[in-house]
């Protein structure tokens, strides 16, 4: 292998392992709930998210760009569970009333 094509694969491996990094979250969040995430670390993470394709997209980097739209596809499952498992009564955003 080349160093551009080992690079590449490098590139490839790490963008599998942290984008399927997410899914034993959503399995967990479907069993369990997502009580426990907070809406901030979601949020922070689905900007991150946004960054990093929009720095794909400028550099061309076809792993970077698939990695991201995937994750942040996952990150979005992840909200909209969280959101529509939250009780009536509390607010979507913030901590509820008490």
């Amino acid at each position: 292998m080349q160093g551009a094509s080992v690079t590449s694969a490098i590139g490839v491996a790490a963008a599998v392992c942290t984008t399927l990094s997410f899914v034993p979250q959503i399995v967990k969040i479907r069993r369990h709930g997502a009580r426990d995430l907070s809406y901030g670390m979601l949020g922070l993470y689905l900007l991150g998210l946004g960054l990093w394709l929009v720095y794909g997209i400028r550099i061309r980097a076809a792993e970077v760009i698939g990695a991201n739209l995937t994750a942040g596809a996952l990150v979005g499952v992840a909200l909209w569970l969280k959101w529509r498992g939250e009780p009536a009564g509390r607010t979507r955003v913030g901590h509820g009333s008490r």
